[in-house]
C-alpha cells in the first residue's frame, strides 16, 4: 500500500493566534546572507503557541514535565472521532465519542484525534467559539485506554473557562493534550476509506517544560 503523509499543523508567523493572555509570536530575520553569510531566524514565542503539546505539568506543578513523559505518548495509531457539525460553544459528550472509543479499545496506544472542524476559523475572531470536551467525555477517553488526545481548536476546554476540567482529568493520568492541529478533515476521508494511519506529535526537547510546538504530522496508509 502506497504511504502519503500530511500535515496536521499550523504554520508559525508573527502576529499569529494564541490563546488569550499567553506571548504573543514574533518571526524576524536575526542574520542575512547578504550582511552575515548565513540566514538565521530569530523566534520569540511562548510553549503553547501555535500546534503544541501539553504536558501535565501545565496545569499542576507537581505532575510530570514534558521530558519526564515516555516518547510513545507521542506517537501512535489514530483514531479520529468526527463530530464536526456542532454549533459554537457546543459541549463534545461521551456519547458523540463512543464510536471513536470502541475503535481505541481495539487500537493499543492509539491517539485521539477530535475533528470539530474549527480549524477553519483560524485567524478569525471566532476561533475561540470552538467546542470543547466535558469532563464526564475526558474520564471516557481515559477509560477506554486513551492517554493521547488531539484537537483542530485552541483548548479541549473552554476559551477562557476556569479551571481547565479537561485538562486535569487527562493529565492527571499522565496524558497528552495536543492543540490547534488542522486539516483533519484529511484523516476523516483516510479512516472512512479504511486506510491506517499514524499520526506523530512529537515536541521540542524543553527540559522542565509544560509543552512545545509541534510539527504534527500523519502518515496513511503503508
Amino acid at each position: 500500500m502506497r504511504q502519503s503523509w500530511l500535515d496536521l499543523s499550523v504554520p508559525v508567523v508573527t502576529g499569529m493566534p494564541v490563546y488569550p493572555g499567553d506571548p504573543e509570536v514574533e518571526v524576524s530575520p536575526a542574520l542575512r546572507v547578504a550582511q552575515d553569510g548565513v540566514n538565521v531566524l530569530h523566534l520569540r514565542l511562548g510553549s503553547q503557541s501555535g500546534t503544541h503539546v501539553d504536558a501535565p505539568y501545565h496545569v499542576d506543578e507537581a505532575w510530570p514535565t514534558l521530558d519526564e513523559l515516555p516518547p510513545e505518548r507521542f506517537a501512535g495509531p489514530a483514531v479520529v472521532a468526527d463530530v464536526r457539525g456542532l454549533a459554537a460553544r457546543a459541549p463534545i459528550t461521551p456519547g458523540l465519542l463512543a464510536p471513536a472509543l470502541s475503535r481505541a479499545r481495539q487500537s493499543p496506544g492509539a491517539v485521539l484525534l477530535l475533528a470539530t472542524g474549527w480549524s477553519a476559523h483560524w485567524g478569525t475572531p471566532h476561533y475561540p467559539a470552538h467546542p470543547w470536551l466535558t469532563p464526564d467525555a475526558a474520564r471516557a477517553v481515559l477509560g477506554a485506554g486513551v492517554r493521547t488526545v488531539a484537537v483542530d481548536a485552541l483548548s479541549v476546554d473552554p476559551t477562557g473557562g476556569a479551571g481547565l476540567p479537561a485538562h486535569r482529568v487527562l493529565c492527571g493520568a499522565g496524558g497528552v493534550i495536543a492543540e490547534n492541529l488542522t486539516g483533519l478533515d484529511r484523516v476523516v476521508a483516510a479512516q472512512e476509506a479504511g486506510l491506517p494511519v499514524e499520526v506523530f506529535l512529537f515536541p521540542l526537547r524543553l527540559p522542565g517544560a509544560d509543552g512545545a510546538p509541534v510539527r504534527a504530522m500523519a502518515r496513511v496508509g503503508g
